[in-house]
């Protein structure tokens, strides 16, 4: 045998039993169908980004999902990094183009996402899983998953990285948590990952059909429903380095956050949200 990486023996996938590999040939058949959003499903071993993966077939029909067992170049909003171990989490991309719908209301397509996958979850796990704006997946105030939506070409790319069996030891950060943590019911990550993609591609046909309208297709409503931001006090680090500090009143129809703040009802619709806790608030001088 002659030296070199081709001679090196690869570790099964199923060396580890707590966290066997999706299957895609049995996800393809239960989620591609005639007239459906999904078009084609594809897992990779291992990636850099799924995201940039997807970004690469962007000039395709809309409804690629890509899905990495393992990312080493993951990102999350803001640039920030995002690992995790293989096979310890949904790590997927999809590939949208609603050209049927004004690009003025694509801003929703990250938080339609959201809401379809804490309420996918919740039902799935049998926990309340909620949303802190404008796309966090929460369990009580820890962060189970993060959304990131991108242009490409004359599509979007939306991708979702949610953790799913992660130990404390594993996580990224102390206020990170996964399904395993918060005593989800399963963690099995085919049904998990079915249950995401039917129940976006149920909001995404409803919000197509209302021409990207949120209040007409209930998805404005939805999102209020779920999302923990809203009634809270918090602190919004915002474009220019501008702090706002506020409650948190509602979503305006456009998907903004709307803060009370001192200057009175200021809608946001980028920046970093922080939920505020009473002794994390500056004293007034």
């Amino acid at each position: 045998m002659t030296s070199g990486s081709a001679d090196v023996p690869q570790p099964s996938p199923w060396t580890d039993l707590e966290r066997p590999p999706l299957r895609e040939r049995e996800l393809r058949r239960a989620l591609v169908r005639g007239g459906g959003l999904w078009r084609d499903v594809v897992v990779l071993p291992e990636t850099g980004s799924s995201n940039a993966d997807v970004a690469a077939r962007s000039g395709e029909a809309e409804g690629l999902v890509v899905v990495a067992e393992s990312q080493t170049a993951g990102r999350g909003r803001l640039d920030r990094t995002w690992t995790a171990p293989p096979r310890s989490g949904l790590f997927l991309s999809l590939l949208l183009k609603p050209v049927d719908v004004p690009v003025q209301r694509w801003g929703w397509l990250p938080l339609l996402t959201g809401v379809a996958a804490a309420r996918a979850m919740s039902r799935a796990g049998g926990i309340d899983v909620r949303l802190k704006w404008p796309n966090d997946l929460l369990v009580g105030e820890r962060k189970l998953a993060g959304i990131l939506a991108e242009r490409a070409g004359e599509g979007v790319v939306v991708g979702i990285g949610l953790n799913v069996t992660l130990a404390e030891g594993e996580l990224p950060v102390p206020t990170a948590t996964s399904l395993a943590l918060a005593g989800s019911t399963t963690t099995d990550r085919d049904p998990l990952l079915r249950a995401l993609l039917r129940e976006f591609e149920d909001w995404y046909v409803r919000w197509r059909a209302a021409g990207g309208d949120a209040r007409a297709s209930g998805l404005l409503a939805a999102y209020t429903d779920t999302c923990a931001t809203i009634g809270r006090r918090v602190r919004v680090q915002l474009p220019a380095g501008r702090t706002l500090v506020g409650t948190a009143t509602g979503i305006d129809d456009d998907g903004r956050l709307v803060v009370a703040g001192p200057a009175g009802p200021e809608p946001v619709g980028a920046g970093d949200v922080v939920h505020v806790r009473p002794a994390d608030e500056a004293p007034q001088t």
